[in-house]
């Protein structure tokens, strides 16, 4: 029995597939049964497998269109949980901010009218102490409690200094969960005072003793509550900055009662340091001095009374003072860098002009330990180790920062630590592929524009720190060596050709002029890191011309050249005028007869394109060696000339020798030196002299001394 083909047959298969009761086990039975052979089996897999993918791809088609959907959902998802958070901390706020004035309405009324005051407590609470002695005796029954559970706990007696106004609020038994994998940690107890929490882990095999993990002031103590999420629920965030710590309570109502105990606590000691505040900064009378009989003591009284006089009480009783060392927690664990400068530039505007008293010192205390934690956090958003992504404008919020708060030298550093990351980094990914000039211009763009976006950034970051400006040139040229290294790898240990070299070179002057734009000239750096390697190639690639001259030289046999047609003819004369000679048509012969030697034409091309090459690699720091090399070259021809004049007994090799003598010394010799005058600036002497040396020689051809 044939199966069913075609659309039909795949919407057919396709409800089948799709309906409730499908059976696959039956299914294949049955298909088994009606087959007629292997072939409709296969078939029908084949349709199977097609239905599949079609499916699989419909599938991913729906979840490619929503997913845009998906992600915006998501963000609005977060966004409206992170306002609810916040919502919940403003009415935890506004309820502390209500039971805190009606506390203080009370306590104002209870002033007003002792007797009523004691009615009210005696009513709200029947067991309350009526006498000081009773009172005492209370203070001291929290006091010894307290000493009880932390005796129970193993090495805090030193680091718990006993004071009488500690005293023990909550206490209970908490796990704790690691905060990025929320992985169970360990079981710990913590004791919660009305100035501090104690953590301390239980020890296993002792049961009701522990042993001291952490010790943390509240005054640096953020509660978060975390949302549940099962399994993991009843839990809460405690934010010690740098570092947090995630704890699950028994069940919801424990976890309430440590969200609502660590707040209330928070908000008495808060208000307990206000009231000091407030007393320490009324005014002491001052102690009423003994009467002298010296009459000459009252002036220096009167000196020593101005100073008093003239001090300033400095209010610290202000909400936003009170409040700054937690909300410079708040800024640094919201990574508002702007918001926690603002606000400790809010506090040295305030006390600028102010005595230092110890309130402010104490001040000045915490909100300095602020400042380094601030600081270490900017440090880290300009390691290296940090993503480089983004360019120098990246670090700019960081750098900012850091300048406003006086550490314009750390921040000098950090900068160009992290640029100089990001080039090396750059420099790296580049992929070594195909000829080396491409590689050059790649490599050159990545470096250049990278150093001229760091300048201009530079520039715009510490536009008002003029002494970093040299920190900025040191890193430059530290780059640059950089730079060179990768350059030289490339172009002169792989030993490519003079001409390629040359182009290189000329590209890495070419950008490197583009920091002009921005008043910085690097020219000479990079004439001084590449002069070794240029001297080496030029030296190098002379030898190799000398060795091919030389060569060529032990097989002269002093011939005309033939080059056999025109077109050949025409090239080389091409060829000639390109090398600056002029005056080439009159050593060519009838035909395609040139009256000059093959050893000496070859000899003038070779010359004039190292002469050529050598030029565009020049700087005044390679006169002397491209002075010598092309001396050296010019004396392995002459030489063998002069040598060839003197020995040759045949009268026409003799005139033809004379002839190519003449070519060299009157036509190429004159070329290469107003080559070299227009190239450097200047003449030559070393040249000039070699020319008159061959004169010389010219005059008295039988002479057997040789040109040196």
């Amino acid at each position: 029995m044939a199966l069913p083909l075609g659309e039909g047959g795949g919407s057919r298969l396709r409800r089948q597939l799709e309906s409730g009761g499908f059976a696959a086990g039956e299914y294949v039975k049955q298909l088994s049964q009606q087959s007629d052979g292997d072939r409709d089996l296969q078939e029908h897999r084949q349709r199977i497998q097609a239905l599949s993918e079609e499916t699989a791809q419909s599938l991913k088609r729906n979840v490619y269109q929503n997913y845009r959907q998906f992600i915006e959902t998501a963000r609005e998802i977060s966004y409206l949980e992170s306002e609810m958070y916040q919502l919940s901390h403003i009415l935890t706020e506004q309820k502390g901010i209500m039971e805190a004035v009606t506390q203080a309405l009370l306590l104002q009324a209870d002033r007003d009218d002792p007797a009523l005051g004691a009615r009210r407590a005696a009513a709200a609470d029947p067991f309350l102490p009526l006498s000081a002695k009773e009172a005492a005796a209370s203070e001291e029954g929290r006091q010894r409690t307290l000493t009880t559970l932390l005796e129970k706990v193993e090495g805090c007696r030193d680091l718990l200094p006993e004071s009488p106004g500690k005293y023990l609020v909550y206490n209970g038994d908490l796990v704790e969960y690691d905060a990025d994998h929320m992985a169970q940690i360990q079981r710990v107890h913590a004791f919660l005072m009305n100035d501090c929490l104690l953590v301390a882990t239980t020890l296993p095999n002792r049961r009701g003793a522990y042993r001291y993990d952490a010790l943390y002031p509240l005054d640096g103590l953020a509660v978060v509550n975390v949302k549940d999420n099962p399994p993991m629920k009843d839990m809460f965030k405690l934010l010690m900055f740098p570092e947090s710590r995630i704890f699950q309570a028994e069940n919801a109502k424990i976890k309430k009662e440590w969200l609502e105990v660590l707040e209330e606590t928070k908000r008495n000691r808060a208000l307990s340091e206000k009231r000091r505040l407030e007393q320490e900064a009324l005014p002491r009378p001052a102690p009423t001095p003994p009467e002298s009989t010296n009459p000459f003591e009252e002036d220096e009284d009167d000196e020593e009374e101005e100073p008093s006089a003239e001090e300033e009480v400095v209010d610290l009783s202000l909400e936003w003072i009170q409040e700054l060392p937690e909300d410079l927690d708040v800024c640094i664990a919201q990574r508002d860098f702007e918001g926690a400068v603002d606000l400790l530039d809010k506090l040295n505007e305030y006390l600028g002009d102010k005595p230092v008293s110890q309130p402010v010192k104490e001040l000045r205390a915490k909100v300095d330990e602020r400042v380094r934690q601030l600081t270490d956090v900017l440090v880290f958003e300009l390691s290296p180790d940090r993503s480089l992504r983004g360019g120098p404008r990246a670090t700019r919020r960081a750098v900012s920062q850091l300048i406003r708060l006086g550490q314009s030298t750390k921040a000098c550093e950090l900068f160009l630590k992290n640029r100089a990351a990001a080039v090396q980094t750059a420099i790296r990914q580049l992929r070594i592929e195909g000829a080396t000039l491409l590689y050059i211009h790649k490599l050159c763009h990545v470096f250049f524009t990278s150093l001229l976006e760091t300048a201009r950034e530079f520039e715009t970051d510490f536009a008002g720190n003029n002494g970093c400006y040299s920190a900025f040139v040191v890193w430059a040229r530290s780059s640059m060596r950089m730079f060179v290294d990768a350059f030289s790898k490339q172009v002169f240990d792989s030993k490519e050709s003079l001409s390629t070299a040359a182009e290189c070179v000329k590209v890495a002057k070419e950008h490197c002029k583009q920091l002009s734009e921005i008043g910085l000239d690097l020219t000479f750096v990079i004439h001084a890191l590449l002069v070794k390697d240029i001297k080496g190639a030029l030296q190098s690639y002379k030898d190799i011309i000398i060795e091919a001259t030389k060569h060529r030289n032990s097989e002269e046999m002093w011939r005309r050249m033939n080059l056999m047609t025109p077109e050949a003819l025409g090239k080389l004369r091409e060829e000639m005028r390109s090398c600056g000679v002029g005056n080439f048509d009159q050593y060519t012969g009838d035909d395609c007869w040139v009256n000059l030697s093959y050893t000496v034409v070859a000899f003038t091309k070779q010359t004039m394109a190292f002469l050529e090459e050598a030029l565009k690699l020049y700087f005044p720091e390679l006169h002397m060696v491209l002075l010598e090399s092309l001396v050296e070259i010019i004396l392995v021809a002459v030489q063998h000339v002069d040598y060839s004049l003197r020995c040759e007994q045949d009268p026409e090799k003799k005139a033809f020798i004379r002839q190519n003598a003449s070519f060299l010394y009157e036509t190429v010799l004159p070329v290469v030196e107003k080559r070299f005058e227009e190239g450097v600036g200047k003449p030559a002497k070393q040249l000039q002299d070699l020319r008159n040396a061959s004169r010389l020689m010219r005059v008295n051809p039988e002479s057997t001394t040789s040109v040196v």
